[in-house]
């Protein structure tokens, strides 16, 4: 591209082979393919901190004091426990989506499952690398279960109906060999370190958050499936030498398994409703299962029959743990209740703890219990983990017996529980889930409020909070916010991560007017560079060149330009981009996380200072590096408004028009106000102004109409020195200098018709 001192990037090969269709191709046209987004996730805060909910806990019992969180922010952390405190020392980022479950498998390895429908094995001793990225599920996967004494055997479930048993050892190792033999590496390191992904599937997540993807030939290790279930899976639980497997969801049974075949050995009936939490003990016979219909069952799988109910909780049980001897178990769920069982002796129960958010999950560790809640923040509870029958001297105990539900819940209610403990031993603070969200009309803030109903006002193109406005209203907020402004809509936002994820597709030409008056800046195009700032600087580090303080390249030698067969790319003016703005900048202090896919591998997820600069397309949409290294965007959409302009009703001044008339939808009324002065005044042709009516940029820059020599040399806006004085109307409303046409057809005009324009001359002025 000349005057930018930029050539097409050697990154680039031939797509031609890799999409269906062309954008702006018009003859021989073929079906197009959606594009792939690029998404960055924001926070304010200590990203040490969950952000949302923590779904899943996991304790390392061997030789270190270590406990893994994992949380619907998508990512996973280790905390360093201490007496009286607990800090993190990694977090582990790689799945774009809801961390569901996790466990340990053997002394370093800790599997962990999501929404985004993989698996990812970590070495958790480590900084947060990721070893192995697993794709088998066709849907989000909710629940992991591993054998405590068969470190190489996990056992994966989800929405599918899918069951898988995998070896870890092995899987890793074909992770390997697969390398070896020269398969594709993943540079980014999101399926391993100097490793590919055996591919059983691609998939992308839509806008929606809904899971699309196409089966591939399978390459290298295959787990064993367990089939059965018709339905989705939300439990699953193994014994401690992994010979015995049980899993339980939607169907309202507990199907037991043989994990070393997938074979199917009995299904249990008995619950009511969903099953949402299973375990077994050490040696597979006993089997307990909590459910949506608030009650507990113990199983003797060798009888295959339930042996005893326990009506404990007030509503659906979502977590189970237990001592090892199975002697006293640890339940809780949606009535924020954590009850201790008394299975053996007296079938007593007592309640332990209650706060104010359902919980999750459950990890008893030492003489404690891990308490995981919708909450972002995890609690230390006291628990008598050694000795449970102490708990019951401190507290009144209450009979769990074979109650039915409406039993349980006269007998609960009446007598009014009061729990052992009021306050935990400690607890991991999290940061407070953004839950409600507003663009505002200019396109670059974002309004949002917290689960603590904390409002601030975000600035997306550099990812900060810019007004942190406390606890108010956010509806009022939003009105004494609102401008009537209209920009075209250049990115999306949602909250699921409990923080602002934005998302980019494929960029239009996003011209919005800034300053100096009249300068056109791209805000996707900006903001894209900001956030790739630090990968191009290590990109061309690595390529011996040179990046300037505005992004572009200063190389010793001329890059060879290579075309994009797949699209036709349009450049920039030369004029209109011959002021290169600096992109925007994003805090290094919080960096913003990136989550995109390229041409292989599926999503990933990385923060953007952990990019090391040799991501290139197989990672990244093409659209991005092609704007990011080339300055190129694809071809504008149309992007004129047409409008008739007519003089005031029995206004003595006319001019003469030429019918409808065509601007860029960002054309101030300034300039119409300047076609009008020229058109009345000048008596001349307009050099602004084709025969068709349209109103011509120059150089791909618009123009301002000229009134004389020194109209606009002052320093003074044009409408300042226009004699005589013009007024534009629409729908009889005078309208200001600053709007633009897309502004007026939006709140002014509010018609799908082509726009109104009425002119009139002011005296006296």
């Amino acid at each position: 591209m000349e005057g930018l001192g930029l050539d097409c990037d050697p990154i680039f090969r031939d797509h031609s082979n890799a999409r269906v269709g062309s954008a702006g191709n018009t003859s021989n046209s073929v079906r197009t393919r959606k594009e792939k987004r690029l998404t960055y996730v924001l926070t304010d805060a200590d990203d040490r901190k969950h952000c949302a909910s923590a779904n899943c806990l996991a304790v390392l019992k061997s030789g270190y004091d270590f406990i893994f969180t994992g949380s619907r922010d998508g990512t996973l952390k280790r905390w360093t426990l201490d007496v009286d405190s607990a800090t993190c020392s990694a977090t582990f980022e790689s799945h774009v989506d809801w961390v569901n479950d996790a466990v340990l498998a053997g002394d370093n390895t800790l599997v962990s499952c999501s929404s985004d429908t993989t698996l990812k094995m970590w070495n958790c001793l480590s900084d947060g690398a990721c070893i192995r990225t697993l794709r088998q599920h066709s849907d989000y996967v909710t629940c992991l279960a591993a054998a405590e004494k068969n470190s190489n055997i996990v056992a994966s479930g989800g929405l599918g109906g899918e069951v898988f048993i995998w070896d870890v050892e092995a899987a890793v190792a074909t992770n390997s060999k697969s390398s070896d033999a020269g398969e594709d590496e993943c540079p980014n390191g999101v399926n391993g370190s100097n490793s590919s992904l055996p591919v059983t599937s691609l998939r992308s997540i839509s806008s929606s958050n809904s899971i699309s993807g196409h089966s591939t030939q399978s390459h290298g290790y295959v787990p064993t499936t367990a089939k059965g279930h018709k339905e989705s899976v939300y439990a699953l639980a193994m014994n401690d030498s992994g010979s015995i497997l049980v899993s339980g969801g939607t169907e309202k049974v507990v199907r037991v398994w043989d994990p070393r075949s997938g074979s199917k050995t009995m299904k249990l009936r008995g619950h009511t409703d969903n099953i949402r939490a299973l375990l077994l003990d050490s040696t597979g016979r006993f089997c307990l299962s909590g459910s949506s219909d608030s009650m507990i069952r113990l199983w003797d799988l060798g009888q295959q029959r339930c042996v005893h109910s326990y009506a404990v909780h007030l509503d659906s049980v979502w977590a189970l743990a237990s001592t090892p001897t199975f002697s006293h178990v640890y339940s809780g769920g949606r009535d924020s209740s954590v009850i201790i069982l008394d299975r053996l002796v007296n079938k007593e129960s007592i309640l332990l703890c209650t706060k104010e958010h359902p919980i999750l999950q459950l990890a008893l560790h030492d003489e404690s219990i891990w308490v995981a809640t919708t909450d972002s923040s995890v609690n230390r509870w006291p628990a008598e983990g050694q000795s449970p029958q102490k708990v019951f001297q401190k507290g009144c105990s209450f009979l769990a017996g074979n109650l039915s539900f409406a039993r349980t819940r006269v007998s609960l209610e009446g007598s009014t529980p009061v729990p052992v403990y009021k306050e935990p031993t400690l607890t991991i603070q999290g940061t407070p889930a953004i839950v409600q969200h507003e663009i505002l009309n200019n396109r670059r803030h974002v309004l949002t409020k917290d689960t603590d109903g904390s409002v601030k006002l975000w600035e997306i193109t550099r990812g900060v909070v810019i007004e942190d406005y406390g606890k108010v209203s956010f509806e009022d907020k939003k009105e004494q916010l609102f401008e009537m402004v209209s920009i075209p809509a250049w990115f999306t936002v949602d909250t699921r991560l409990g923080s602002l994820s934005v998302h980019l597709d494929t960029p239009q030409y996003l011209n919005i007017s800034g300053k100096p008056e009249d300068d056109k800046v791209n805000l996707a195009r900006e903001t894209l560079k900001g956030l790739l700032a630090h990968w191009l600087v290590k990109r061309k580090q690595r390529l011996g060149t040179q990046v300037s303080a505005n992004g572009d390249l200063l190389v010793g030698k001329e890059i060879p330009p290579r075309s994009l067969t797949h699209s036709r790319v349009e450049v920039d003016g030369a004029d209109n981009d011959a002021v290169v703005y600096p992109p925007f900048e994003f805090s290094t202090a919080s960096p913003p996380s990136i989550v995109t896919e390229g041409s292989q591998g599926g999503p990933w997820r990385k923060k953007i200072t952990d990019l090391d600069g040799t991501e290139d397309e197989k990672d990244f949409p093409w659209w991005c590096l092609d704007c990011v290294l080339n300055n190129r965007l694809p071809p504008r959409e149309n992007s004129k408004c047409s409008f008739y302009l007519h003089p005031c009703e029995g206004s003595p001044f006319q001019i003469l028009t030429q019918g409808k008339l065509s601007a860029p939808r960002i054309l101030r009324i300034h300039k119409v106000v300047n076609y009008v002065v020229e058109k009345m005044v000048l008596d001349k042709p307009l050099d602004s102004v084709n025969p068709d009516g349209t109103f011509a940029p120059s150089g791909g820059q618009l123009q301002h109409s000229v009134v004389g020599d020194a109209s606009f040399r002052s320093g003074l806006k044009p409408w300042q020195k226009l004699r005589p004085n013009i007024e534009i109307l629409c729908n009889n409303q005078v309208l200001s200098p600053d709007m633009s046409l897309a502004t007026v057809r939006a709140y002014i005009w509010k018609k799908p018709d082509d726009l109104i324009l009425n002119y009139r001359v002011v005296q006296g002025r």
